[in-house]
């Protein structure tokens, strides 16, 4: 596992691999990263918590030794239904940081726990209808608060307008150390005031692996939102 530290120093794109071409995943990554990006994203469904059906602990495991040869880490968010049953598979694949859904078990502070006891960063996912105020009775038990601001489970989907006012009171309620990650719905138009109102960390798939030049796409999105 590398130091988590960078990720906490600047505002990053997390360009996630839900979107990219799995036929050229190896390629796609190595462009995005040879551009800039530092942080990739790997979105997990297992088609109970989100309908869809996407990857598991063997592709994180197969982008292991390129994403941490590039002097990168891979961010691992599971959108599954008892989550702590899957975290040392993915802390075993490479993950340095997984993060888990509040609405996806009755044992949340377990599976945080799990997280961290496997060596990795622990990221809280939101829903977007779940209560801001979720979060009271987690604090101190996980890194990085990950915020949906789309419904969880498919790509390309347009951002909720109410995100930002919901961020806001995400950054009221959090420790300064602890940033904000949104997921969904990121794109140049929505980057920039997603980072006024506190997001750090910004997950984009479709605006980035969507694109005809995903290198090209990350670059334009870095320097919309201010970030890496």
């Amino acid at each position: 596992m590398i130091s988590f530290a960078p990720m906490l120093d600047e505002r990053r794109i997390c360009p996630s691999i839900l979107a990219a071409d799995f036929a050229r995943l190896g390629d796609q990554v190595a462009a995005v990263m040879d551009a800039g990006a530092k942080v990739i994203h790997v979105d997990v469904m297992d088609g109970h918590f989100v309908p869809p059906i996407s990857i598991g602990a063997a592709v994180t495991k197969s982008l292991d030794s390129q994403v941490h040869g590039a002097g990168g880490w891979l961010d691992v968010h599971l959108m599954i239904e008892h989550p702590e049953q899957h975290v040392a598979d993915f802390a075993d694949a490479g993950a340095d940081s997984i993060s888990v859904h509040y609405e996806a078990t009755p044992h949340v502070h377990f599976a945080l726990k799990a997280v961290r006891e496997a060596g990795c960063h622990a990221g809280l996912a939101l829903n977007p209808g779940t209560p801001v105020t979720a979060v009271n009775a987690l604090h101190g038990s996980f890194d990085h608060l990950l915020c949906m601001t789309v419904n969880p489970g498919w790509g390309g989907q347009t951002w909720i307008p109410e995100s930002n006012a919901r961020i806001d009171a995400l950054r009221s309620v959090l420790p300064g150390d602890v940033p904000i990650q949104v997921d969904g719905g990121v794109d140049a138009a929505t980057a920039g005031p997603a980072v006024t109102s506190g997001a750090a960390l910004l997950v984009a798939g479709s605006s980035v692996f969507g694109a005809a030049d995903p290198a090209e796409a990350y670059m334009d999105l870095a320097r919309a939102a201010g970030a890496r």
